[in-house]
């Protein structure tokens, strides 16, 4: 069965780069950037687990926790983290699970047969503190996932749990967001006492 938003992630244990984990006891209060990778010494996912170590503080910034996969061991994780780190210039700090048998990648819905019957494609999981899958993304072998994306997604979640908006397309942190057609205009006078600009009864735009 796929998973979809709003589902619980399934809870794992596996070992990793960081010794073993239970995903849910180590993931905590944060949310979770839970990302996979076809294999090991291979070029996109190299750029790819280097961006996520340089963009570690920004991660922290919004209390995220990264979490790569690859389907080989934790002995070839460590060899490959040290070509990260020296072609990436960073240090690569988050753990990696070794999935050598496929376990996280079948359970997570990771494989798929028509790229690959063995290969992990580029998946993205945005998981938030209460375990629910928030966000999904799936990227082919041949390109590299979008980091600053990737932030945006994650900033306009938070934001949408906080403010009880929404964000329209192209939105960026600071931009006009959107009131939901659901908070009627007298609650949205308590909600948003800064007013708002009403294209159409169901289009509000209004600064948070």
């Amino acid at each position: 069965m796929s998973l979809r938003l709003g589902d619980i992630a399934p809870n794992f244990k596996i070992d990793t780069t960081q010794g073993e984990i239970d995903f849910h006891e180590w993931s905590g209060d944060s949310w979770v950037f839970f990302f996979s990778h076809p294999a090991d010494f291979t070029p996109v996912c190299t750029t790819e687990m280097g961006r996520t170590a340089q963009l570690a503080s920004e991660f922290a910034a919004r209390n995220t926790k990264s979490l790569g996969l690859s389907t080989d061991t934790v002995e070839e994780h460590n060899k490959w983290i040290e070509d990260v780190n020296d072609t990436q210039n960073t240090t690569l700090e988050f753990p990696i699970v070794a999935d050598e048998d496929y376990k996280i990648s079948e359970l997570y819905g990771m494989i798929h047969p028509g790229e690959s019957e063995t290969a992990a494609v580029r998946s993205v999981f945005i998981i938030d503190p209460n375990k629910k899958i928030r966000l999904t993304m799936t990227y082919p072998m041949s390109c590299g996932r979008n980091f600053d994306e990737i932030l945006r997604v994650i900033d306009a979640l938070q934001l949408s749990d906080a403010k009880r908006i929404a964000t329209p397309a192209d939105w960026k942190k600071g931009d006009e967001v959107i009131i939901p057609p659901s908070i009627s205009n007298e609650a949205a006078k308590d909600i948003f006492p800064q007013g708002w600009n009403e294209l159409r009864p169901y289009l509000r735009l209004t600064k948070v």
